[in-house]
């Protein structure tokens, strides 16, 4: 019975998050599921992970990174980007 409820318990975040949209660059590259759980591995809010930390080069959240930077032409805080990523769904 412990078993089972670990499973369940475990399993019940991944599908409520099942389907949030996501980043994702120009070229293809996952960028990170847009969503406010901070344990999500994949979520740009969890300040730990790949696509939320503020160092990692593959996150929106790096003002010095290539999609974080307002300097960069494909930076998401740059008013003035020509690139960037897109928001992507169940639809798309």
């Amino acid at each position: 019975m412990k078993t089972l409820l670990a499973v369940l318990v475990l399993a019940t975040p991944l599908v409520a998050f099942a389907g949030s949209p996501y980043l994702v660059s120009p070229q293809g590259q996952y960028l990170g599921n847009l969503n406010s759980n901070r344990f999500d591995p994949n979520s740009v809010a969890n300040q730990f992970g790949r696509y939320g930390s503020r160092f990692s080069p593959d996150s929106i959240n790096n003002e010095f990174g290539r999609w974080g930077s307002r300097f960069s032409p494909d930076g998401v805080r740059n008013p003035f980007a020509t690139g960037g990523p897109r928001i992507m769904g169940d639809d798309d």
